[in-house]
């Protein structure tokens, strides 16, 4: 079937359709219910996931794996915005980690995101593992967030310009704070 790819036993697909309360209990499985109060939860608050960078893993009926991605921004030095998109959470059912779910999921969020012409991709993750899609903390070194992180685990993907110095934000807060400001997509 177009858009779904099988892997040992798991079916990548949209996430759109998959119902929230799934999703939900899907992350408190893999990250605990702490994980809201989290720093990157805050980057993603009043966004919307994007639906052509976000997927879902299935095994038969049950939802094994899902992958969300958000749009943020990284306001520069002069107060100028970049808009990124913030690839997570990546999440895999306990028993099911370690069989390629998760590698399949950001595969298919980062091919998606090259043929979508994103070019910037950016997450708080582990380098070692992220490292393989294309992820470092080469360009993130004068990036900051506000709350607590460590800076060797802010991460990005990047395939074109952006600012080597800045902050991110929430880019809800942002467009509604800065609806006439210019926004490099």
């Amino acid at each position: 079937m177009p858009g779904r790819r099988p892997v040992e036993l798991a079916t990548i697909v949209p996430l759109l359709p998959v119902p929230m309360p799934e999703i939900e209990a899907l992350l408190d499985r893999a990250f605990g219910a702490e994980r809201r109060a989290r720093t990157a939860y805050r980057l993603r608050e009043r966004a919307t996931a994007i639906e052509t960078l976000s997927f879902a893993a299935y095994a038969g009926e049950q939802l094994v794996g899902s992958l969300q991605s958000w749009p943020v921004a990284l306001r520069d030095a002069e107060g100028g915005l970049a808009r990124l998109v913030m690839v997570g959470p990546v999440a895999v059912l306990p028993e099911r980690q370690g069989a390629g779910i998760g590698t399949a999921l950001m595969e298919a969020c980062t091919s998606a995101a090259d043929r979508d012409g994103i070019s910037a991709l950016m997450m708080i993750g582990d380098p070692d593992y992220y490292r393989r899609f294309g992820f470092s903390a080469e360009a993130t070194g004068a990036w900051q967030i506000d709350g607590p992180y460590e800076q060797h685990r802010l991460l990005a993907r990047v395939r074109g310009p952006v600012p080597a110095v800045g902050t991110l934000l929430p880019w809800a807060a942002v467009t509604a704070a800065d609806s006439g400001a210019a926004i490099a997509a």
